[in-house]
């Protein structure tokens, strides 16, 4: 173990190095000209200003070993999808767009294939705007549409994912120049592949969300309330959300998120936290470091009428508590050290470790989308669940066309190898994003 855990290490430290001397070595006296879009990303160029069009092809390439940290499940598969997008604008006051999607997987042989991976060419967004954000007070956007707020730890458009979410709804909006409210009312898109994707099925959400940048100086602070109904289930989440600048180029994040109501005949009790404080230490390649520390409560007794295991309701959780997404914000404490490196423009390094225990032994591990991966009988003796070691390169070879590659390595600890196999879990990927019929 503590020889893998070395050439993990080692590796991210000669990517680094290697993206350094890069950076070095870059002239910005003489900068390139800019190029011209091809023809095909100048489509709008040559369409009425009421109509846009935009289209995005991704294609990423995974590679897992070890699934469920059981030795021999090991697969490797193609995700490919397709997005075209058309706004009309007939009048300022007014834009419709629509958005198609055609998500499909390619040589998976382990776990599903369906949705998430697979969502034959479908309707993702459709949706009406009324008004103009950056001259009405107020404006309103009603149909199926995605939402997004702060850091998407609990509402987000998991874009990640080869078929992503979006909700049904409305949501108003309320634009000022040092603050912003958000009001909606919404039900998630249930994907199903063969089928048009509808909701209705419950997980309805609703709330309001608002954000400021005067109440703390050189800071954003958001608060939130979100409101989700099952028909089994009613909770409350009401938290805040703080970004903001310190001296010396430190810089910090911070959310804390409450939760009551009821689940069946149990009353909900949870709660969970993030904190984060970050130092840019160079300019010239820019570095800046990380120090993170993540919990989500558990559920220490499933008999006794009260449910303490936080709900992350419909985040983007992909890469916030490990790039392998087996950990979520449920039942954990997760900490993190982290790297930033920007040897030179559009390029960026990263590299971090992650280490997690159970928030409480009698609960089990939840990964990135909630569900419940590896519990132990009776609650386990042990609760360190395991190491993550990650690194990702990420490169914008031109507007239209960007490149990421990643390599993430977990070595599990005494829960997980009481409660599965034990194997060690390596996840590669490669990924690249095509803009096409717009400039970006």
């Amino acid at each position: 173990m503590r020889s893998e855990r070395g050439i993990c290490f080692w590796i991210g430290m000669l990517l680094l190095a290697t993206s350094a001397a890069k950076a070095q070595q870059t002239n910005p006296a003489n900068p390139p000209p800019q190029a011209q879009p091809p023809l095909p990303n100048r489509a709008n160029e040559q369409l009425p200003g009421w109509l846009r069009v935009r289209g995005e092809f991704r294609s990423r390439l995974e590679w897992f070993t070890g699934a469920g940290f059981t030795s021999g499940r090991d697969d490797l598969y193609w995700l490919n999808r397709v997005r075209l997008n058309v706004a009309v604008r007939p009048s300022r006051l007014l834009t419709f767009e629509v958005q198609a999607q055609d998500a499909r997987v390619g040589g998976k042989e382990v776990g599903p294939t369906g949705p998430p991976f697979r969502d034959a060419f479908d309707l993702r967004m459709a949706y009406a705007e009324v008004g103009d954000s950056q001259k009405n007070l107020v404006t309103a956007r009603i149909g199926r549409q995605e939402l997004v707020f702060g850091e998407q730890r609990l509402i987000g458009h998991t874009s990640w994912l080869n078929t992503a979410r979006t909700f049904d709804g409305v949501r108003f909006t309320i634009h000022r120049p040092r603050y912003q409210l958000d009001a909606f009312a919404s039900s998630v898109v249930r994907i199903q592949d063969g089928t048009f994707n509808k909701s209705g099925y419950g997980n309805r959400v609703l709330g309001v969300h608002g954000t400021s940048r005067t109440v703390v100086r050189h800071s954003v602070v958001e608060a939130y309330l979100f409101l989700k109904r099952d028909p089994n289930l009613h909770s409350a989440t009401i938290g805040t959300h703080w970004t903001g600048e310190l001296p010396f180029r430190l810089d910090y994040g911070i959310e804390i998120a409450a939760q009551t109501g009821s689940a069946g005949s149990d009353t909900i009790r949870a709660w969970a936290g993030h904190w984060q404080l970050g130092e840019t230490i160079a300019s010239d390649p820019k570095l800046r470091l990380i120090g993170e520390y993540n919990y989500a409560s558990g559920d220490r007794d499933p008999s006794d009428g009260r449910r303490g295991t936080f709900d992350q309701l419909y985040p983007t959780a992909h890469d916030k508590y490990g790039l392998a997404d087996q950990v979520g914000w449920r039942n954990i404490h997760d900490l993190r050290l982290g790297s930033e490196i920007t040897p030179t423009k559009g390029w960026q390094l990263t590299g971090n470790y992650h280490s997690w225990w159970l928030a409480d032994t009698h609960d089990g591990l939840y990964n990135a989308a909630g569900a419940l991966i590896a519990s132990f009988p009776g609650g386990s003796v042990a609760s360190h669940v395991g190491e993550e070691f990650d690194v990702q390169l990420l490169h914008a070879l031109s507007p239209q066309i960007s490149l990421a590659g990643g390599y993430s390595r977990i070595f599990p600890g005494e829960f997980l190898k009481q409660a599965t196999p034990g194997a060690k879990f390596s996840f590669p990927y490669f990924m690249v994003t095509y803009i096409f019929l717009a400039e970006k």
